[in-house]
């Protein structure tokens, strides 16, 4: 065991906060009644020698507490790095029976707003308990909770497998599937909670337990979309799927001058519903060589360049710049998308805050005005141009034909996902403001034609701010807050957009 940190740390206290969602939903300890001493509570345990100990100030604190973005965050005041299930259970009954606040993390990419109720909390890093395994024979893969999306890509394509992931590699692979997992592969293989089998879960009250079809069937249910709420994964069984079409993947790129865009946004709208193997990714942002508003514009077609030009002909003949037309491998679709610029939205420690939503029409107009507002946002305010409107074309036929209540994912019949990702300095109060203020109105501008009477959002999307029938749907909700009522009544896993345990 490795303990780091000044002695000054040690004797901080952490109070137990009061969580008071939207929805009016107490969901952590009622009040700040109790205060405790990390230190002995940590130190005087026996642990595994690879599991390391961090206090604030130190360096190996900041390695496994930082984050993707420093906007509404969570802090802490002491983090565990467990090297085994076996101390992660230790560190659960510690936390639980302290009624110490804490968050088990793998990529730290979630950006809910409601994280940064934790203060002063507990950090449990997950980036340890990164195990790997391929069955080729039963055609499955079983990772841990330390392993992010990207590093699945290349053991899987090289064995012959492919499987439905996210539209970045950084986040845990675990952390996306719990929220259900929209990807660019939904409209063939569906959700990547589709593809899982079972889980090893980690409860409130220190069981470790496997969850499936068999074993636990309701909470399997539950995990497959709303799944932060009810314990730690430790590991999760995926089916895979052999390679079709050498595993190969046509991709377009294109840059839309803003002349051009509302032709470019009816030629979209014309082409929906998409093809079930065509996919698209557009972005709204600012030329910093031009000093305008552009569109960027990334198609994927999971199969064969002819079958891919077929598809997408309408937009091939538009008279618009062509960046990059080529036939990528799957694993490297992701990486190498607009020029491989993945890197920098990686990058961590960055003020990030996002609205949004999901859609299921599309709507030229909508677009066209978007557009406009955000060429505005730009002109007033420099500090805002990193910033970026975001809309995912996913196509969802395997999605859409999984029954309703299969899992507890509210949302089958969404076709696209938009983020309004803000990036400001810290500090700047006026592009702060201006961007939560255009936030908020591009939401209700495109809610209002997204083919869904009031907003929706998927969880892992979610801002923080949503009525919570808008990210579980008013369907789900009495069964999940009935399984939060046994597996966690005390809300220890309640940070992350938490269930309440009576619905209504």
């Amino acid at each position: 065991m490795y303990a780091s940190g000044s002695l000054a740390v040690l004797t901080s206290t952490i109070w137990i906060a009061l969580l008071w969602c939207s929805y009016g939903v107490d969901i952590a300890a009622a009040t700040a009644a109790s205060s405790v001493d990390l230190a002995p509570i940590l130190t005087n345990q026996q642990w595994s020698s690879n599991t390391t100990i961090s206090f604030v100030g130190s360096p190996e604190f900041f390695s496994v507490t930082e984050r993707w973005t420093t906007f509404s965050a969570p802090t802490y005041v002491a983090a565990v790095s467990p090297d085994t299930e076996e101390d992660l259970i230790k560190v659960v009954k510690l936390a639980t029976s302290h009624k110490i606040p804490f968050l088990a993390t793998g990529g730290r990419h979630g950006y809910t707003t409601t994280l940064g109720n934790l203060q002063n909390g507990l950090a449990i890093d997950l980036s340890r308990l990164n195990s790997l395994a391929l069955d080729t024979t039963a055609q499955t893969l079983t990772v841990g909770p330390g392993v992010t999306v990207g590093e699945v890509f290349d053991p899987l394509y090289n064995a012959g497998f492919d499987i439905q992931t996210g539209s970045a590699p950084c986040p845990s692979l675990i952390g996306v599937t719990l929220g259900g997992g929209v990807g660019q592969y939904q409209g063939i293989y569906g959700l990547i909670a589709d593809a899982l089998i079972s889980v090893r879960m980690v409860t409130a009250n220190g069981e470790h337990i496997d969850v499936s079809r068999d074993s636990h069937p309701d909470l399997f249910w539950a995990v497959r979309g709303a799944g932060t709420n009810f314990g730690i994964v430790t590991s999760a069984t995926y089916k895979v799927h052999p390679l079709a079409d050498d595993g190969d993947v046509f991709v377009a790129e294109f840059l839309v001058a803003a002349e051009k865009s509302s032709e470019y946004f009816e030629t979209l709208e014309s082409m929906s519903p998409l093809p079930a193997g065509l996919s698209s990714i557009m972005l709204v942002n600012f030329n910093t060589t031009t000093n305008q508003t552009q569109v960027q514009v990334h198609w994927a077609y999971k199969g064969h360049e002819n079958e891919g030009r077929a598809a997408l002909a309408p937009i091939l003949d538009l008279d618009i710049e062509a960046t990059s037309i080529a036939v990528v491998p799957w694993n490297k679709l992701i990486g190498s998308a607009f020029g491989g610029v993945i890197d920098s939205i990686c990058r961590d420690n960055i003020t990030r805050d996002l609205y949004s939503w999901n859609m299921k029409n599309y709507s030229a107009s909508t677009y066209t005005t978007s557009f406009s507002k955000m060429d505005d946002y730009f002109a007033k305010h420099p500090g805002g141009r990193s910033s970026v409107l975001q809309f995912e074309f996913f196509p969802n036929q395997a999605m859409a034909a999984v029954p309703a209540d299969e899992t507890a994912f509210p949302w089958r019949d969404t076709t696209g996902y938009i983020n309004f990702n803000m990036l400001f300095d810290g500090g700047d109060n006026a592009t702060e403001a201006a961007s939560i203020a255009l936030g908020l109105e591009l939401r209700d501008d495109l809610v209002a034609t997204s083919g869904y009477p009031e907003l929706t959002v998927f969880i892992n999307y979610a801002h923080g701010d949503e009525k919570i029938e808008q990210i579980y749907g008013r369907e789900k909700l009495p069964r999940l807050a009935s399984l939060k009522n046994i597996w966690d009544p005390n809300h220890f896993f309640s940070y992350n957009n938490g269930l309440p345990n009576q619905y209504p």
